[in-house]
Parts: structure tokens; sequence; C-alpha cells
């Protein structure tokens, strides 16, 4: 992996990251928002110490334990991968109110043109804050964006010490059997 310097990570901020996505996905995953990693690498969840790729395998949605470099392959799978906020941060507590409620309005309208049959927001305070629904709970959710349905997934990120990668992949791997019986 490239070392970044602080200057690197800094200059991160005002790169965009591109979606990886298509139309009709079988799952859509969405983080909260890029990291400094992510926007330098330009990979979705780089970060070291992010557990997503490692949950992802060993929830059985990808054969093999996948870097983030080769994000693109997820396509092959019918898995992609967008974000509530674009902005990159830091820390995801430095979005505003207004910016994940903007973010949940244009993540919808997202979601409606590509028509996967699930979303999954990784993080469920991201969600709540998205859509303003105060009571979501890690699961799949009443709501649905046009024809896709809605998943919760705890945030995979390090920092989250409430979850370990083996529950996290219990509850990706619920995912993925409601995505294969769809």
């Amino acid at each position: 992996m490239t070392r970044l310097t602080p200057a690197d990570l800094e200059a991160a901020r005002d790169r965009l990251v591109p979606d990886v996505v298509a139309d009709g996905l079988s799952v859509l995953f969405c983080g909260i928002n890029p990291g400094l990693m992510t926007a330098a690498t330009g990979h979705h969840f780089a970060r070291p110490g992010n557990r997503f790729w490692p949950v992802l395998h060993l929830s059985g949605f990808t054969p093999r334990l996948m870097k983030p470099a080769e994000q693109e392959e997820l396509l092959s799978y019918g898995l992609g991968i967008t974000n509530v906020v674009a902005r990159a941060t830091a820390r995801a507590d430095e979005l505003s109110a207004e910016e994940y409620r903007e973010g949940g309005r244009l993540l919808a309208e997202r979601v409606e043109r590509l028509r996967p049959a699930w979303l999954a927001v990784v993080g469920v305070t991201a969600y709540r804050a998205a859509f303003d629904d105060r009571k979501a709970r890690i699961g799949p959710q009443e709501r649905t964006i046009g024809s896709s349905r809605v998943w919760v997934l705890p945030n995979p990120s390090g920092l989250n010490a409430h979850w370990t990668a083996a529950t996290m992949a219990e509850e990706y791997g619920r995912l993925r059997s409601a995505a294969e019986a769809s």
C-alpha cells in the first residue's frame, strides 16, 4: 500500500470518490462518507482498520478477500458502493445534519435510477440522520425506495467496537441470504 503523507490526506478533502455502480445490482452498499484515505486513494473503505472488505468476504458476498483497489470487481458479483455524503472528512462527526438530509435525498434519487434489489446503508446513525428515521435499527427496514428494499448494517469502521468482524459478518450474511432469495 502506498504511504500517504499528512499533506496527501489533507489534499484529499477536495476529491470526490467515484461510485462503483450499475443498473439493477443485487446490493448497493452505502457508506456514510469517504474518509481521507478513501479520497486520497479513490478506493472505498481504504483505511487499513476498516473491516468492510473482510466482512464482505466472511459473510459470503465475495469468494475471496478483496482489496479496496479491486472494488470494480464487485460489479461482477452484482454489488456496488456509494455514500450518503460525497464530501471526504477525517471523521463522520464532521458532517452537518443538513449534509445528511441532502445526502439522503440524493441517495434516494440515485437508488430510484439504479434500481438495486437492496440498498444496504452501513451505519444506523447515518441512516437515521439521512432519512429522518430515529427508530431505525440494524436489519431490514419497512421503507422502500422505489422498488428497492432497505437494510441497515453495522458500520465496519474499526472505531465501531460494539460489533466484531464475526458478528458483523453474521448480519451481512442475513442480507446476503435475503438478496439471494429475492
